[in-house]
């Protein structure tokens, strides 16, 4: 979090979420050594595999880290939107001239150097968010500053649809549990998970049954309501929005969805088997978790990821390292560990004196957790693969 002074102290510092950061990166950089292993590149710090190249990053992360503690806190305050305006010009420019890796166009690449723009992005929302709602005279109560809220969280995502990059995209999703804890309306939320769950209904079950048992949930609600003409009016509006929506998802997931998401999709609903893509990925990913056991096999003895079943083993799928190499328990332990930092971040911002420090905090964990939720839903075959990495182990 931010602190007052323009200088850290040591009282300033909350050590235990610098532990646990650095047991992350250790234990990342250590799961990166374990997936990508070669007994002819047994040095942890060879560039040439993916663990050398991690602990560049990781010694420029700490490098950085210590100067951001050292710049006055109203430094992020003043310069948040022209960060923000960076971040989307950078977007956008990679629409025009950005190098595609793995059918993804969201890749800047300098010389041997590639940065992809909607990770500082989704920190540049954060710091435009936490300015707008802290100024003067800002009530989220009102219906402008919800839309204007809105506009700076999801801008992002619109573009980075663009350039085919799904996985990034949705991560400006989680800014909803930000507005949310500001103030937007619980029903919204609802609205959400009511539409997540009619598309997987109208994916799963013929139009024509779900159109029926609306009817039939709007006769029986308005037996339950008094039967006013605005009331009557409001069942049949919502039953209507609802038959027009699951009517609408099947189109939509034909004629708008690429093949390899409607492929993802297909496998994660059970309605197919496809052993060569994205059904590969997770049948291969569950066997290296299942086959860990209780207590895993061990360091470097991953027989999945050592003879490489497992695809993405040091990115979107690593994951599955922890699951074969040390097991239930490890995993078990991993999980709350991670929790544990959340849950210290969140703690962290409640305490902050400035409405600015708490809503970047909250912006910080609500990104953390969807990182965190989607990518090991999608190891264990909860979740659509689409490529979102784990933070601090991937």
């Amino acid at each position: 979090m931010i602190q007052q002074q323009q200088q850290p102290k040591p009282a300033s510092i909350d050590w235990l979420t610098l532990v646990l950061y650095f047991v992350f990166i250790l234990g990342g950089l250590l799961c990166i050594y374990a997936s990508v292993y070669k007994e002819e590149h047994p040095l942890i710090f060879d560039t040439s595999m993916n663990y050398g190249k991690q602990v560049i990053w990781i010694g420029l992360s700490l490098f950085i880290g210590i100067l951001i503690l050292f710049v006055d806190e109203k430094f992020f305050y003043a310069f948040a939107y022209p960060i923000y305006g960076i971040t989307l010009f950078l977007l956008i420019a990679v629409l025009l001239a950005g190098t595609t890796v793995k059918g993804s166009s969201s890749w800047i690449e300098i010389g041997g150097f590639r940065m992809q723009p909607a990770e500082f992005a989704k920190f540049g929302a954060a710091l435009a968010l936490a300015k707008y709602l802290s100024g003067f005279n800002i009530k989220f109560s009102d219906r402008k500053t919800q839309i204007i809220a809105g506009i700076i969280s999801f801008l992002p995502l619109f573009i980075i649809l663009f350039q085919n990059e799904t996985g990034s995209a949705l991560v400006f999703g989680s800014f909803i549990f930000v507005l949310y804890r500001e103030g937007l309306p619980g029903w919204i939320l609802f609205l959400g998970f009511a539409v997540i769950v009619l598309s997987v209904l109208a994916l799963l079950v013929p139009p024509i049954y779900l159109i029926v048992a609306i009817g039939i949930l709007a006769a029986l609600f308005t037996l339950m309501i008094r039967r006013t003409r605005q009331n009557l009016l409001i069942v049949a509006g919502v039953a209507i929005l609802m038959i027009g929506y699951v009517s609408s998802v099947d189109y939509v997931f034909e004629n708008v969805l690429q093949a390899h998401q409607k492929s993802r999709i297909n496998v994660l609903l059970g309605k197919e088997v496809d052993l060569k893509g994205a059904g590969y990925n997770v049948m291969q990913s569950k066997i290296a978790i299942g086959s860990g056991g209780f207590l895993g096999k061990g360091f470097l003895e991953g027989t999945q990821n050592k003879f490489r079943f497992v695809p993405e083993q040091s990115t979107d799928f690593i994951f599955c390292t922890i699951g074969e190499e040390y097991g239930f328990i490890g995993s078990l332990f991993f999980i709350m560990m991670y929790m544990l930092l959340l849950w210290r971040i969140l703690f962290l911002a409640e305490r902050q004196r400035y409405k600015f420090n708490r809503i970047y905090g909250y912006s910080v964990a609500s990104i953390l957790f969807f990182h965190f939720l989607i990518n090991i839903g999608m190891t264990l075959g909860l979740m659509p693969v689409i490529g979102i990495p784990l933070p601090f182990i991937s």
